[in-house]
């Protein structure tokens, strides 16, 4: 099992990186890969899901936002792959948060999240969250096809982005672009 890999930054897809190790390239599925920069050198705290079928690397920029990961994936019926949209859209201070107030509405505003599995997320979750949060560095701006990029890569449709993306002020950081996108489209 991996904690970390250093390397430098070689490719962004939209939702994963691909970090070059050593002469290996190591594909990291992350919340948000445009807050990488290609070229630049980063130590990436790691999770590896083995299953019969994948094997997949998830990355994270801090070792809270690693931390969460794990307590979330261990709730029951939340997986990697819905577990990672959580972190994209919300702060880790905001989703402890949410869930020590068992505050449902907040939760249910992640992709995929419904009644039942916040509800859930609360039942397993509340008071097992004893670390502290700590905010991501937002100083890279992008462009409208970065944001489409990273909506699409959390399930949402080309065509509903359209009028949203032109809404949304591109001089944010793409994690507070990304945030603001999606109080849009759940209105």
């Amino acid at each position: 099992m991996y904690d970390y890999i250093k390397g430098t930054v070689t490719y962004l897809k939209n939702n994963a990186i691909v970090l070059d190790n050593n002469g290996i390239g190591y594909l990291i599925y992350v919340s948000n890969p445009y807050s990488f920069e290609t070229g630049k050198d980063y130590k990436v705290y790691v999770y590896q899901q083995i299953r019969e079928d994948e094997n997949c690397i998830y990355g994270f920029k801090a070792v809270e936002e690693k931390e969460l990961f794990l307590k979330l994936i261990s709730v029951k019926g939340l997986g990697c792959k819905m577990a990672l949209p959580i972190l994209a859209v919300g702060s880790i201070n905001g989703i402890m948060d949410a869930i020590e107030r068992e505050n449902i509405l907040y939760l249910k505003k992640f992709p995929k999240i419904g009644d039942k599995l916040a509800k859930q997320i609360v039942l397993d979750l509340k008071g097992k969250l004893e670390f502290i949060g700590v905010g991501i560095s937002d100083d890279q701006v992008t462009t409208e096809n970065e944001l489409k990029e990273v909506l699409i890569g959390l399930g949402y449709k080309e065509k509903e982005l359209k009028p949203v993306i032109a809404r949304v002020d591109t001089s944010l950081s793409i994690e507070d672009q990304v945030k603001d996108a999606l109080k849009l489209l759940l209105k």
